[in-house]
């Protein structure tokens, strides 16, 4: 059974366009884009207030882009994507997507790294990706040059983004440096692209951990983030246009490296019209100014934040947040409990979720504030199919019963970057065509109103969500394998109040080790991962010494009997209060 999105989901006008690039659909109204003389400022600074109109935001993007053709020594129509990939490492800031976008410009390809990473973990991203250059800022500027050094990108190629917390002139060109530079010189010539380009053509280089393994790069092309740019702009019409909304204020906090900031906000907000108020990172009392003193009137989040607000209603209550409509969550699920608690706090405000994966370039199902039905991700975005199907394969036609989440649509990517296999894997074919197998089990029902809503239950792939980052077991077992006083080991997820679940490991001790205390050799295991790898990464759910790793006959870990294990030790404690 294939299921579509509710009848009341627009289908999409055309389909979306194939031969350009993801900069030059977001300034074009051909497309359906929001009239760019009606649009608020695309990004605005949530701390000093530093704004820029669409227009200048678009030159300041030709400009960054014809200085970086003069730096690296670039042409537009020269070379192949290939040649010219660019690591951006930084914090949100008004200039994040106008530096994408004049990567773009130059046929070269951006790939977006988390801020958390430590400086192994970015040179990995550098060098995996053949990036020549990179844009970072001052607070990660030390892991930036020690993987950049890793990487073999000298000083003269990194540049900074321009932050509200420093000033000063720096030792490397700034982003402003690089606008400055470009506006008196001459204009770039025009892309030539041949027909279908923009559909082969690499955009975005973004890391994920896919269904299984260690973290891949996913190629997404021009016309993935296209797609689900009007995909999700055409779904969201309906609820705005229900409670009178044109254009709003919507919040920028969540990192535009992350596939969710990156097109839901960065690329969609801007495109229908909304300013997006940036804040470089979650701090509690900056961001409840960022909402009373801008009026945000949206606030994509994920679970955290939410949690966060709860436990300190106190602070929260001194701050007018009447503005904010509609809050909406994704990354990870959140709880039936934490909806309610904030809807009794906040009982005007609209609560919906989303779900999708950077395998999809974002949205797969959303929920639109006209047909909220707590405790689903939503119904499928126009031009998306899905079918779900059960552990032996075949389809799930009823309502209510879990399965594997198989999905089709324009902004479904290219695959994983020099890995055949993982890409073939993460696929399979019918009558129907080729679907992109998610790993995540879902149940379908029915809201009120009779849409069909997607819920996802549980992962069945190995992959923990930490903060809405995701984390793979086998990088951690790798890693801890690495130390002296781990024999064999084994991570599973593990809840926790704050950051949904977090990373557990199941240590076994070589007999070398015999003599030693399990307080001495837990420290150094945890400052062992600390040391190498970014926060959420790190064994917050403990470290259990035991005799042996349970394996099947293949020597495959059996995660789910130490998941069993840990069930019933939790559940013998008794709640916690």
């Amino acid at each position: 059974m294939v299921f579509y999105p509710p009848p009341w989901v627009p289908k999409l006008p055309f389909d979306p366009p194939d031969s350009v690039t993801v900069g030059e659909f977001m300034r074009s109204e051909i497309c359906g884009r929001y009239p760019i003389a009606k649009s608020r400022n695309p990004f605005t600074c949530g701390i000093t207030g530093k704004t820029f109109t669409t227009t200048e935001s678009h030159a300041r993007s030709g400009e960054i882009a014809k200085a970086l053709a003069k730096t690296m020594g670039w042409e537009p129509n020269v070379d192949s994507p290939w040649d010219k990939v660019v690591g951006v490492f930084s914090f949100n800031t008004i200039d994040y997507l106008p530096v994408l976008l004049a990567i773009h410009r130059l046929s070269g390809i951006a790939t977006p790294a988390n801020v958390a990473y430590s400086a192994g973990e970015l040179e990995h991203q550098l060098k995996s990706s053949g990036a020549k250059a990179l844009f970072t800022c001052v607070p990660v500027l030390k892991t930036a040059l020690a993987a950049a050094k890793g990487a073999g990108i000298s000083n003269d190629k990194i540049f900074l983004m321009d932050l509200p917390y420093h000033s000063g002139k720096p030792a490397f060109k700034t982003v402003e440096d690089l606008v400055q530079l470009g506006r008196p010189l001459p204009e770039l010539e025009p892309l030539v692209w041949s027909k279908g380009q923009g559909a082969r053509q690499v955009a975005y280089l973004c890391y994920s951990s896919g269904t299984s393994g260690l973290p891949k790069a996913v190629m997404i092309s021009h016309r993935n983030v296209i797609a689900n740019t009007m995909q999700y702009c055409l779904f969201e019409d309906r609820g705005r246009k229900q409670f009178g909304v044109e254009t709003q204020a919507e919040l920028g906090l969540l990192p535009f490296s992350h596939i969710y900031g990156l097109v839901v906000i960065a690329h969609s907000a801007t495109w229908r019209g909304d300013e997006v108020i940036v804040l470089p990172k979650f701090e509690l009392n900056e961001y409840l100014q960022a909402i009373e003193k801008f009026k945000i009137n949206h606030l994509p989040v994920v679970p955290p934040i939410v949690v966060r607000m709860l436990s300190a209603k106190d602070v929260c209550e001194k701050y007018d947040l009447s503005s904010v409509r509609f809050l909406f969550t994704g990354a990870a699920p959140m709880g039936k409990e934490t909806v309610e608690e904030i809807l009794r706090i906040y009982p005007n405000w609209h609560v919906g979720q989303g779900y999708g994966m950077t395998e999809t370039s974002t949205v797969v199902c959303t929920t639109s504030e006209a047909d909220i039905y707590q405790g689903t991700s939503g119904s499928l975005a126009p031009g998306t199919r899905a079918k779900v199907i059960d552990q032996d394969g075949r389809e799930i036609t009823e309502y209510g019963k879990p399965g594997e989440l198989l999905v089709q649509s324009p902004s479904v990517t290219l695959g994983y970057l020099n890995n055949e296999k993982a890409t073939a894997e993460a696929f399979v074919w019918d009558e129907d065509g080729r679907w992109l197998k998610t790993g995540d089990e879902v149940i379908v029902t029915k809201s009120p109103q009779g849409n069909e809503h997607f819920s996802i239950v549980d992962r069945l792939k190995e992959l923990m969500k930490v903060k809405g980052h995701q984390v793979a077991p086998a990088e951690l077992e790798a890693h801890l394998l690495a130390h002296p006083a781990v024999d064999d080991c084994a991570v599973i997820a593990v809840p926790h109040d704050r950051d949904g679940e977090v990373p557990k490991a199941f240590v076994v001790t070589p007999a070398s080790m015999a003599s030693r205390k399990d307080e001495d050799m837990r420290a150094e295991i945890l400052k062992h991962v600390q040391d190498h790898k970014a926060h959420y990464k790190w064994l917050k759910g403990g470290i259990e010494f035991i005799d042996a790793i349970p394996k099947s006959p293949s020597g495959k870990i059996l995660r789910r009997l130490l998941r069993d294990k840990e069930r019933e030790a939790r559940r013998a404690e008794g709640p916690k209060l």
